[in-house]
């Protein structure tokens, strides 16, 4: 299983910019997906997640500003970023809850316990 994260860049203050994040592989489910940042001599934090219908959550900072949505058939997970500010510089990784899959003749059962997935992390670079 990977998460491959793309869209990040460099944007004036006041732009926007789209990430976007595909998971691949022997999926069974997906549960929880999400995003977090980094920002230089920070920790990690979270930005946004989405549960598997489409409820979601979001850090104090970016609501308003940001959307996260999801397309389960293509297993995909989008951060609309908008009004961007300098201090959303970081870089951006996803993540997403996964059972893998075993397939059978029958069709896919679960092959393991949940467990959580990252991407390599794309960088999203603010100026002012």
């Amino acid at each position: 299983v990977q998460l491959q994260a793309s869209g990040g860049g460099l944007v004036q203050t006041g732009g926007s910019l789209r990430l976007s994040c595909a998971a691949s592989g022997s999926i069974f489910s997906i549960n929880d997906m999400g995003w977090y940042r980094q920002a230089p001599g920070k920790q990690r934090e979270l930005v946004a997640t989405i549960g598997p219908v489409g409820r979601t959550s979001y850090a104090d900072s970016v609501k308003g500003r940001f959307i996260i949505s999801r397309d389960n058939a293509k297993k995909v997970v989008d951060l609309q970023m908008n009004s961007l500010k300098p201090e959303d510089t970081a870089v951006y990784y996803c993540n997403a809850a996964i059972i893998e899959g075993q397939m059978y003749p029958f069709g896919m059962r679960p092959a393991g316990y949940e467990y959580d997935y990252w991407g390599q992390g794309t960088l999203v670079t603010v100026s002012s």
